[in-house]
């Protein structure tokens, strides 16, 4: 005669996070997405006026308002200009157009650092963030 059948044995339980514990942190995804709409221009108000107990998103949130008045006075400027080279500004179009893949590509980096809890600080601009 053979012996019962013992059920498997379950897996050991997940170790635990650098808190200490093995439950995400406060406001996890919640956090995530506050801050990746913390650089999605207009939609930086939804965690600055949601989230005022969290001082990281908020300080995200204030971040990507002063990029956002940056860019408006940036494409402000760079109208102006190109309304002025009249005949060459298909020369300032690539220009514009460079420039503003470099925008995109400043809002995916804050993106992805804040996701990671780090900030992606700009010279002459970042400092802002911390004023108001």
């Amino acid at each position: 005669m053979s012996e019962p059948a013992m059920p498997p044995t379950p897996p050991p339980p997940p170790p635990p996070t650098e808190g200490g514990s093995s439950s995400p942190p406060a406001g996890g995804d919640n956090r995530s997405l506050m801050i990746v709409l913390s650089y999605l221009w207009l939609l930086a108000l939804i965690p600055l006026l949601t989230a005022k107990e969290d001082k990281e998103v908020q300080w995200h949130a204030k971040h990507g308002i002063v990029l956002l008045v940056a860019e408006v006075a940036l494409w402000i400027v760079l109208t102006m200009l190109m309304t002025l080279l009249g005949a060459f500004a298909c020369f300032g179009g690539i220009f514009v157009f460079a420039l503003w893949v470099v925008v995109l590509v400043v809002h995916v980096l804050c993106i992805v650092k804040g996701v990671g809890g780090q900030r992606f600080m700009i010279p002459g601009i970042s400092q802002y963030a911390d004023r108001f």
